[in-house]
């Protein structure tokens, strides 16, 4: 045997060139440095995170969980994981079968693509029935399910609620003697405003305009179409894009972007020039979702007690007050190590009362958990709002807002309802068109030609295919306006 092995060694540096040679080194190598680091790893339970400053909060709450584990295998290690690598690391791990981390955090937008497939194969443990049972179901905000459930099935527990409110600037509005607690409706709001629409420097366009809002916004049309009733996808899931509301309510955008009465400009979030807009009061107001007011604060500090909240206008009187955009889940994949652990740890980080006033004083992010709200910190005054109870006016708009889809095609819907509206605030500008009802019948063509794109693009995934029950056929009727 030993000469035989003696031969085999002198025949395989007889054929190996210099290059395999310096590859084995290298893995040689390379096996050095990486052994000695994986078994220095902790050997606990990862909960993978793409928000920094969601990570400064939770490593407080792991250090106090980590004192009363009896074994480090229960222990918590926080990842900062860039949203893009996370997305990457955790689809492929459930494509493959290979493990994730034990518990992971993540944005609407990437959760939706975990439910592409056969529920049965979603990477995530499904929580229905443990939610049930434990009555978390009737604890937390119910609409806050809506974007981490798929087929009637629960695959995350939600994070936030995300009610939009308006922000306008009061310090203009209310030098102006406007008086917007009498506003109802859209329609109210902009006839409020319309006194401020002059032009001062003689440049032939107004210097201010009331709303931030463009056809490019894809997330402000989200917000507004939900707001409005109007329809992305069925209650089965299936893409239903071609319904009169849905024309209805983009022939009005198209109004408000273009033409002679033009109402609205573009100031992007998470911008300069938007920014810049904002503080020189070129846009009176904004679509603000929870969120997005602990944005402005770190952004936009000199706005501070030159705004105020208020109910979103509705598109009709007795209408929806508020709307809703984005969200995060914290959901326990398949793979995880111990299931009744990472569920503990989810609950305490998730449901824990202190957590969620320290995330609001930084974020003005609301909790899900209804019983957080009672906490003070949501009914202190806030300076930045001049004064007002900011926390009170978003939750007292939290059972409202509309349910999301959690469908992995939303984004794709969405940008081709972009597509119609550009197409249609086109043609405002070349005709000067001022009654959306003059846009009726292009927007109801168009919609049709997206909504069978879209349905032959989704129907390619086998595993969502129609089922034979279609969407529901568009309404003739007339929109109530």
């Amino acid at each position: 045997m030993l000469t035989e092995i003696k031969k085999r060694l002198v025949d395989l540096f007889a054929v190996t060139t210099p290059a395999v040679w310096v590859l084995l080194a290298l893995t040689i190598g390379a096996a050095a440095i990486v052994l000695p680091r994986s078994s220095a790893q902790k050997s606990g339970m990862k909960i993978w995170l793409f928000n920094k400053a969601h990570q400064d909060v939770y490593d407080r709450v792991a250090r106090d969980w980590d004192s009363e584990q009896a074994t480090p295998a229960t222990q918590i290690e926080t990842l900062l994981i860039d949203m893009t690598a996370l997305e990457r690391r955790l689809l492929s791990g459930f494509m493959s079968g290979t493990p994730v981390a034990d518990l992971v955090e993540t944005e609407r937008s990437v959760a939706a693509k975990t439910f592409t497939g056969p529920v049965g194969d979603i990477g995530f443990v499904d929580i229905t029935d443990r939610l049930h049972a434990e009555g978390l179901l009737d604890a937390i905000n119910g609409p806050s399910f809506a974007p981490w459930t798929s087929r009637g099935r629960i695959f995350g527990i939600p994070h936030d609620v995300h009610p939009v409110l308006l922000v306008y600037r009061s310090d203009i509005v209310e030098t102006a003697g406007i008086d917007l607690s009498k506003v109802e409706t859209w329609e109210d709001f902009f006839a409020a405003m319309r006194p401020l629409m002059v032009d001062e420097d003689g440049d032939g366009r107004p210097d201010r305009y009331p709303l931030n809002f463009w056809a490019t916004q894809r997330q402000l049309l989200e917000i507004l179409m939900l707001q409005s009733g109007g329809t992305l996808f069925d209650e089965r899931e299936h893409v239903f894009i071609n319904s009169e509301r849905n024309a209805f309510v983009l022939a009005t955008l198209a109004t408000w972007c273009g033409g002679p009465k033009r109402v609205v400009v573009d100031a992007a979030e998470f911008t300069a020039p938007g920014n810049t807009l904002k503080m020189r009061g070129t846009v009176i107001a904004s679509l603000m979702p929870d969120w997005l007011g602990g944005v402005w604060k770190k952004d936009m500090p000199t706005l501070a007690g030159k705004l105020k909240l208020m109910p979103l206008p509705a598109w009709e009187k007795g209408g929806l007050r508020t709307s809703v955009i984005g969200g995060t889940m914290l959901g326990i994949p398949k793979t995880t190590r111990d299931f009744e652990a990472a569920w503990a740890f989810a609950k305490r980080l998730y449901l824990d009362r202190d957590t969620h006033a320290k995330f609001f004083a930084k974020t003005t992010i609301i909790p899900p958990a209804k019983a957080s709200w009672s906490d003070p910190i949501f009914s202190a005054p806030d300076p930045y709002f001049s004064g007002q109870v900011s926390g009170q006016l978003f939750i007292s708009q939290a059972g409202n807002v509309p349910a999301r889809t959690s469908s992995p095609y939303n984004d794709l819907v969405v940008a081709r309802l972009s597509d119609v509206l550009i197409a249609l605030v086109d043609r405002v500008n070349q005709e000067q068109i001022t009654d959306p009802a003059v846009l009726l019948p292009e927007a109801r063509e168009r919609l049709a030609q997206a909504q069978r794109e879209m349905k032959t693009l989704i129907e390619r995934n086998v595993f969502l295919r129609d089922d034979g029950m279609s969407a529901p056929a568009a309404s003739a009727a007339a929109p109530v306006r």
